[in-house]
């Protein structure tokens, strides 16, 4: 499988670690009122969706970035990808 990496062009799969789901991207508040609760879900809750998602892979035998990749679970078809970076300024995050 091709990961279409931003920076580098197509490389392989092999050289990325697979973390989950790029929603572990948002973390929640640990000021909030509910803040054990929302970390338990955000620690231990996953969905496992088939078909179109949004995945976090680490370029660790490369250049060590942290891309979303979007991939289609039932296919592995990898539609795109762009630097986490990208997206959580995207999203307004610092």
């Amino acid at each position: 499988m091709l990961i279409p990496h931003p920076l580098l062009g197509p490389r392989d799969a092999q050289e990325f670690t697979y973390l989950g789901d790029a929603s572990l991207l948002s973390r929640p508040d640990p000021d909030a009122p509910d803040a054990v609760d929302a970390f338990c879900d955000y620690v231990f809750l996953r969905d496992n969706p088939a078909g179109v998602h949004k995945e976090l892979w680490y370029h660790e035998q490369g250049d060590r970035s942290w891309l979303v990749v979007i991939r289609n679970t039932v296919t592995h078809e990898v539609l795109g990808a762009e630097l986490a970076t990208d997206v959580m300024r995207a999203k307004g995050a610092t």
